[in-house]
């Protein structure tokens, strides 16, 4: 049995969207960890295998828990089909290789996490497709990086670490003119906060790990696109390669998912004040959040964001040195590299998540010396305040 789908808000479509129950009438998902799946006849075996029958053939295929967090995610999108990945990497990697082959170019945006950064930059290549980064930020560095054969764009926005924000609505017109198809990584603005698809954008990618998860447990991605594009780029691409989510995985998902709007909610309201507060302190260079009217792309956040971010990029006076004292004397923040968690976390982008890329390289993308990037979490903001006031007169 599932459920019906109706106009519902999306507080209302995290918790019941796609939720299929067996004859026991669960409330909670139930977890079919299963690798194969039985028929009743031979005939039905042939007839799923055909695709002329409903049903599920192996779970590295599709599984029901891992579909119901599917169909929950396009409930939340907006989207016609999705496949979910063993991580957000896996995501982004199987969206750019199975939409490119030898011979075709890509045109990405330069400010990406530094994983996503290698597979365009060295990975692609080895395949025989070629790679530019361009400045996301302006629209003519989009126009001038196209070539002939060029057939994708890929852009995060905001972006990892610097939050840099890219018109989305105007590289999907660059791209629909030119006949290419744009990739979006949405994880920084959540989709609650952003609707890329809405903006143009052909493909989206999650890090489910991150928001969606939100508290630190599993790994998991998606990939959301309109059907036809699935069932002819990534269908095939996904069923023999095998990139696939582990049902449990799924099921944790599931229900982040329940509870996602609450906690963004609470980490983008954390945010603001803690970007608003820092903003202020002397010893803070420069702050970078999207919900404030300083910021480099503000117009544009104002067009295409419903909310600010559960991020902050900021600046310590000091380089390295400071960076690091602050970081050690915080209390309630944690320092790790991972993001969007229940937890407040707070890292040193140039010696963990960008650490790879040159001096030049991070220079180009305003990461310097004294850049952290801090993950607000759900403590209360009173607290984490006091915290990072603390820290920043220990430093």
């Amino acid at each position: 049995m599932s459920t019906k789908k109706r106009n519902w808000k999306p507080q209302t479509a995290l918790v019941h969207s796609g939720t299929l129950r067996s004859g026991f009438g669960e409330t909670s998902e139930a977890i079919y960890l299963t690798q194969g799946y039985v028929y009743e006849t031979a005939q039905a075996a042939e007839a799923r295998f055909k695709g002329e029958e409903p049903g599920f053939i192996y779970s590295r295929y599709a599984n029901p828990t891992v579909d119901m967090f599917e169909k929950r995610m396009c409930a939340l999108e907006g989207a016609e089909d999705a496949r979910a990945t063993a991580s957000g990497m896996a995501a982004v990697t199987a969206a750019l290789l199975c939409s490119a082959k030898a011979g075709d170019h890509i045109v990405a945006a330069r400010a990406l996490f530094g994983s996503c950064r290698w597979v365009v930059e060295t990975l692609a290549p080895k395949y025989g497709i070629e790679a530019t980064l361009v400045d996301g930020t302006d629209i003519a560095n989009w126009e001038k990086a196209v070539k002939p054969n060029t057939k994708l764009f890929f852009l995060e926005s905001p972006t990892n670490p610097t939050l840099e924000v890219v018109d989305i609505a105007a590289v999907a017109s660059l791209a629909n003119s030119i006949g290419a198809r744009l990739i979006v990584d949405n994880v920084f603005a959540t989709p609650l906060q952003q609707k890329p698809l809405q903006l143009g954008a052909h493909i989206v990618v999650y890090s489910a790990t991150k928001h969606i998860d939100g508290q630190g447990r599993c790994l998991g991605g998606v990939i959301l696109s309109d059907k036809k594009w699935i069932d002819e780029n990534l269908h095939d691409y996904f069923r023999h390669t095998g990139p696939s989510l582990s049902p449990f995985n799924a099921w944790t998902l599931l229900k982040g998912l329940e509870t996602l709007p609450l906690r963004v909610r609470q980490q983008t309201e954390s945010a603001g004040r803690i970007a608003d507060f820092l903003a202020e302190r002397p010893e803070i260079a420069r702050v970078i959040y999207p919900g404030r009217a300083d910021h480099p792309q503000a117009d544009i956040v104002k067009k295409q964001m419903s909310g600010g971010s559960t991020l902050i990029c900021l600046d310590v006076k000091g380089g390295k040195h400071a960076a690091f004292a602050l970081q050690n004397a915080l209390e309630i923040v944690l320092i790790s590299n991972n993001l969007g968690d229940a937890k407040s976390l707070i890292t040193h982008p140039a010696t963990t998540t960008h650490k790879n890329l040159s001096d030049e390289a991070r220079a180009e993308l305003g990461i310097g010396p004294g850049t952290l990037r801090l993950s607000v979490g759900l403590e209360d903001t009173d607290d984490l305040l006091e915290d990072i006031a603390q820290a920043l007169k220990a430093k």
